[in-house]
């Protein structure tokens, strides 16, 4: 797999990333379905020996563990991968999600130690705020990234979930090289709000987040019978009720087009974002999903491909809310 720069400052990445969220317990409950950690393990192995070098986690997905488990994978192998953590869900000294937002300069400073601790390394190749603090300017708070970045801690400084304004206000206190925020086909709001073409100008790469809709685009998911009891999707609005129906019937017309190509519908909605120039980090704990997704960077679509796909689902058609009430709330519009 080819590499790919991540924004203007220098950080090259793989043209298809890695979730890790799914292959560690969050806040004690498996995310989606439990993870097999040896095979969770030989996929991030099989994710480098086909290119991928690109790994995202975060603090929170625990909490610290899945850090962790990275950790583990990687050891001896450090500097043939790009590591992206974050920082912003507060956690206590005992290793407690608290569930609030915390980026006052102290704590980026206290949760990058933590991180580089957990990933039993000295720096971070990419060091995203997970999300906005509405309490902390966001000049204090990557100031203080910026000083992570000066003392070799953190080589290169994202946001998530932010919006254009923010954007701009960070990228005036220190060059902030990625922009990670939900996108799909079922999800195209940066799109709609100016802010794909706004990064564009200023030099600031874009890391897709959920590029399968958490599972929805793949075509597993038939009806809510196939997510388990605990399943945190079946919180989630998109999932819900005449959505999930409204969903499902679109994902269909999505698997159309990939059986005239042969290919999984998976694959033809990741191809759809990599088309963007975008750099998709779909997540998986499993060599033959990682090997299916990393092998959507060969699918050419036409131009009359791409007009079709995104007819199937306009931008700014209503398929639910993305997250619950709380969840919406800490993303910054």
């Amino acid at each position: 797999m080819k590499k790919v720069k991540l924004g203007s400052q220098g950080l090259e990445v793989s043209q298809v990333g890695l979730g890790c969220m799914g292959m560690t317990k969050f806040a004690g409950h498996d995310v989606y379905k439990k993870a097999d950690e040896k095979e969770a393990l030989l996929t991030i192995e099989r994710s480098l020996e086909l290119g991928g070098n690109f790994l995202d986690t975060a603090d929170q997905y625990g909490p610290w563990e899945n850090e962790k488990f990275i950790a583990k994978a990687i050891n001896g192998k450090r500097n043939q991968y790009a590591i992206a953590t974050k920082f912003g869900h507060e956690i206590n000294d005992q290793g407690e999600l608290t569930w609030g937002i915390n980026a006052r300069p102290e704590y980026v400073k206290k949760a990058a130690e933590q991180s580089l601790k957990n990933l039993g390394t000295d720096y971070i190749d990419l060091y995203y705020l997970h999300r906005l603090d509405p309490n902390v300017p966001i000049e204090e708070t990557v100031g203080a990234m910026a000083e992570l970045v000066s003392e070799g801690k953190v080589k290169y400084l994202g946001l998530s979930e932010v919006s254009l304004e923010t954007i701009r206000r960070a990228n005036a206190v220190h060059p902030i090289s990625a922009l990670q925020t939900e996108y799909s086909l079922f999800e195209r709001t940066v799109e709609e709000n100016g802010i794909l073409k706004g990064i564009a100008e200023m030099g600031i790469g874009f890391v897709s987040y959920s590029p399968l809709g958490r599972g929805f685009i793949t075509g597993d998911i038939k009806s809510a019978a196939d997510l388990s009891e605990g399943d945190w999707r079946l919180n989630i609005p998109r999932f819900q009720g005449e959505y999930l129906q409204k969903n499902l019937d679109l994902v269909k017309e999505i698997g159309k087009l990939a059986a005239e190509k042969d290919v999984t519908t998976a694959q033809i909605a990741l191809a759809w974002v990599l088309s963007k120039g975008i750099v998709p980090i779909p997540g998986t704990s499993k060599r033959i999903n990682l090997e299916k997704n990393y092998a959507s960077a060969d699918i050419n679509l036409s131009d009359s491909d791409i007009e079709r796909l995104e007819n199937i689902i306009p931008a700014g058609t209503d398929v639910g809310a993305r997250y619950d009430d709380h969840g919406m709330e800490t993303i910054d519009e």
